[in-house]
């Protein structure tokens, strides 16, 4: 059983109906396992040019007061910048696996991921969505997580067990990842016992904790979204515990999907500290993240600390230059504000892993914050530069 589908009260599905080319799966189901709806939640993207199924599900979590029995996601294609036919064909698939589920459209969500402003070929939906709600299990799981998938190169789960519940997860994302949130999908479970204002709030704060902290190459994407269900079949919970499990997955996912960014070949954890506050930390972190050059620099397995500092000190913050130092793991490469002699052979050990940790002081403060990116590669470029 995968991820999504081990807490209690959960089934899923993943098919191909013909949106990909390549024959893979491309349409995912996943709903209760009675057909009730159940308290649900969602964050969504801050881009203003929102896609239709972004827009529609936000919609059917109002109108629905924060219940849902069922997400229908395709991918291949984005529906987004697509006008009213998009909306439409967004509405419709709620209202078509609605049909099959045996449940009200406005308590289904919908998602899609792929390429914007193309149309939706909605004749494969059409005959797709009965064959994917018919096929749900509680073994679904992992084909649901397949078909999510576009450049990603892997399937990406987490799972949480509490005292007496579970949270379980499944995503996609790999490129053009930056908050609010990421280009990506998310989707979790639990058998909690939690209201629709519950898991709104373990929701929003564990985004906040995870997916709003991870950039790849700081473009914010037209169809992000992380929905949230609680099927209640464990019954009431900690509501530390609940947090500590939305934290746990999301932050799971969220390196997942930095490990599959399109092209790199390191996730670096970017940690400023002795800041005046988190907040100068976090934007001081995100100038590290997302700078060019410093990302060059990771991919050419340089402890270049000067291109670091300096974007800590052009990001706006409180800044001493006679204060700052950086390590690249353990490796202290710069104190007060110049080099440090370091061992070069432990760096060249920290680059031979996947994940670098990169940590800068301040000296001023006691605040902190942590930015998770990538590497910036020729595969990265390759990737993205023929892409509508």
């Amino acid at each position: 059983m995968s991820a999504i589908t081990t807490p209690d009260g959960f089934v899923a599905a993943g098919v191909h109906v013909g949106l990909k080319e390549s024959g893979d799966p491309d349409l995912s189901f996943l709903g209760t396992d009675d057909g009730r709806a159940v308290s649900a939640a969602g964050v969504f993207t801050a881009n203003k040019l929102a896609a239709a199924p972004v827009q529609v599900s936000k919609a059917h979590l109002t109108a629905t007061a924060g219940l849902a029995s069922a997400v229908i996601v395709n991918s291949g294609n984005a529906n987004a910048a697509t006008g009213p036919t998009g909306l439409a064909h967004a509405q419709d698939m709620c209202r078509l696996a609605a049909h099959e589920f045996r449940c009200q459209p406005e308590e289904v969500l919908v998602c899609s991921t792929g390429l914007i402003g193309i149309p939706l070929p909605f004749d494969l939906l059409e005959s797709g969505i009965p064959k994917v709600v018919a096929a749900r299990s509680r073994r679904g799981g992992g084909d649901a997580a397949v078909a999510l998938l576009t450049t990603d190169t892997a399937r990406k789960e987490a799972l949480f067990s509490g005292s007496n519940f579970t949270v379980g997860a499944m995503a996609k994302g790999s490129a053009m990842l930056e908050p609010n949130m990421a280009t990506m999908l998310a989707f979790i479970t639990t058998d909690a016992a939690l209201s629709p204002s519950g898991v709104q709030r373990a929701l929003t704060t564990a985004v906040g904790r995870s997916f709003n902290r991870l950039t790849v190459d700081g473009a914010q994407s037209t169809n992000d979204t992380v929905l949230a269900l609680a099927s209640g079949a464990a019954g009431d919970v900690d509501p530390v515990e609940i947090q500590a499990g939305f934290d746990s997955v999301c932050q799971d996912l969220a390196l997942q999907m930095a490990d599959d960014g399109e092209g790199s070949t390191k996730t670096v954890i970017v940690r400023v500290q002795g800041a005046r506050s988190d907040e100068e930390a976090a934007v001081a972190a995100r100038a590290v993240a997302n700078c060019q050059l410093v990302k060059c620099s990771w991919y050419g397995q340089s402890p270049y600390w000067g291109r670091v500092a300096a974007q800590v000190g052009a990001s706006g913050v409180a800044f001493d230059p006679d204060l700052v130092s950086v390590a690249y793991g353990g490796v202290v490469t710069a104190r007060n504000g110049v080099a440090a002699p370091h061992d070069e052979a432990a760096i060249s050990r920290l680059y031979a892993e996947r994940r670098i940790p990169i940590t800068v002081d301040l000296g001023l403060g006691a605040g902190h914050a942590e930015i998770i990116t990538t590497d910036l590669t020729h595969a990265y470029i390759d990737e993205n530069m023929g892409k509508s």
